[in-house]
């Protein structure tokens, strides 16, 4: 095959990989980049695909480990029949900053390192680092085969790989401390974790916790109660699983199954090594043992922890006049108040007043304004979000007030799609100086706003469907970085 014929298939699996990789992970985690580096030969060069600039600022690393150094070209491939492309050497985490990376060395890729971000909400970074095994074996394997054989399939199964990096990451761990024998059946636990989740009982949301057992520790579990074993409730009945999860909702009881039954009701120590599903309402979080893998939401599982991401207004108030403990404290106190709107379901607008004069905001202004540094002032705050309009606070950790109307006039760069709270936050903070305000919505993320712009820290990026990313070499890659 002509050489040019070779780069243009090859071009077309790496770029149909990242664009699977990519999509795939920005569902579980939110919008995610992906990058990889790359030698299919022992003596041939290294390629890199940023399409998105992901590995923008590493660039010095790069230089360090793969062109000061050649310690990376010491391994021999595994294998010399290129057909096996199964059997993957890893390759180390390169551990650099804000990115998640694996790689591995086949017969018919000697090198690749695949990369995408580390997101700071992520419950567990394993089950990222098993999409990117999977996108090496992936990698190996159409590369293999070549091009009269290529389908352009990898690319789809990345993008449905939630529930398989999760199934992958919890077999890892059970191997590596149960041993390669364990009869735990992880995917049927997996499917009735999304079912129950998914099932409500006279319109509430399952709440409560569900211990799985794998087989060989079941008789050190403590059971408070135990059904009968011709009688126990079957698992994927999920309806009849949410019931049960009434019997210990807000208690330190579990639920324990086998993954086919329930066996009974426990309020003990856990057994040397179990899943755990915690469901809270809408969300919950599986675990092994008490380590979060991921969390569960609408029908999927996620990497997020279901928490205000608020980075943006944590980096404003550090850059702020204020001294770094009371812009730090300032940053708990909202971050509290925003994930208590947004674990509750109804939103709400905090706006953070950075004026030595708190300005004068139409509302329910108190004659004295509440201490948030108070345990039970905070909690009222935090009810007080409920009430329709923003709440006042000052950097003296005061509430001046709630129900605030924000107002303001007509600004370029409204979004009408975001509703009547997004857009009266751009055009108050347009209006005053030394104000951020923050919009947590219920099925939204949260909007950090200063001066009618909202501030935010992600990339958003366009995919180029159907499109061929050009792979350039790792040399003129970091050059370009160094002008």
């Amino acid at each position: 095959m002509p050489a040019s014929n070779v780069n243009t298939f090859v071009h077309q699996v790496v770029s149909d990989t990242l664009e699977g990789l990519r999509d795939g992970l920005s569902h579980f985690s939110g919008t995610s980049r992906a990058a990889v580096i790359y030698a299919l030969e022992p003596d041939a060069p290294l390629m890199v695909c940023d399409p998105q600039n992901l590995l923008h600022g590493h660039e010095p690393k790069f230089r360090q480990l793969y062109m000061e150094d050649a310690t990376w070209r010491a391994t021999a491939p595994p294998e010399e029949d290129r057909l096996k492309y199964d059997r993957i050497l890893a390759e180390t985490n390169l551990g650099l900053a804000g990115l998640i990376s694996f790689g591995g060395r086949s017969s018919s890729v000697y090198y690749q390192m695949w990369f995408t971000e580390h997101h700071p909400d992520m419950c567990s970074v394993g089950p990222t680092e098993r999409w990117l095994e999977h996108a090496t074996w992936r990698f190996s394997h159409d590369i293999a085969n070549g091009s009269d054989l290529y389908t352009g399939i990898s690319g789809s199964f990345l993008r449905e790989y939630a529930t398989h990096a999760v199934r992958d990451h919890i077999v890892d761990d059970i191997n590596l401390k149960l041993g390669w024998d364990s009869p735990m059946r992880v995917y049927p636990i997996l499917d009735a974790v999304l079912g129950i989740s998914n099932a409500r009982e006279e319109g509430a949301w399952p709440r409560g916790e569900l211990l799985f057992s794998e087989p060989r520790f079941q008789h050190t579990i403590s059971f408070v109660a135990r059904f009968r074993p011709s009688e126990q409730p079957q698992l994927n009945n999920h309806k009849h699983v949410c019931k049960l999860l009434q019997a210990v909702t807000g208690s330190p009881r579990k639920l324990v199954s086998d993954g086919q039954t329930i066996l009974g009701i426990t309020n003990g120590d856990l057994p040397l090594f179990c899943l755990l599903a915690d469901f809270r309402g809408p969300h919950g979080f599986l675990k092994i043992n008490e380590e979060i893998v991921c969390s569960f939401c609408d029908g999927s599982f996620q990497s997020t922890t279901h928490q205000a991401k608020m980075v943006q207004l944590e980096e404003l108030l550090l850059e702020s006049n204020l001294e770094p403990e009371i812009g730090g404290a300032l940053f708990r106190t909202v971050a509290h108040l925003a994930r208590h709107a947004q674990t509750q379901k109804h939103g709400c607008t905090l706006v953070i007043d950075l004026n030595d004069k708190p300005v004068r905001i139409s509302g329910q202004t108190l004659e004295q304004p509440l201490d948030l540094l108070q345990p039970h002032l905070l909690d009222l705050a935090k009810s007080l979000t409920k009430v329709d309009g923003a709440l006042h606070l000052t950097t003296g950790f005061r509430l001046q007030g709630f129900g605030c109307l924000l107002d303001g006039r007509t600004i370029p760069g409204e979004d009408l799609s975001r509703g009547a709270r997004y857009n009266s936050a751009l055009r108050f903070s347009a209006e005053h100086r030394n104000i951020i305000v923050v919009v947590v919505s219920a099925d939204r993320p949260v909007a950090v706003i200063q001066e009618g712009v909202e501030i935010s820290a992600q990339c958003v990026w366009q995919p180029l469907s159907g499109y061929a990313f050009e792979p350039e070499p790792l040399t003129s890659f970091v050059e370009r970085a160094h002008g």
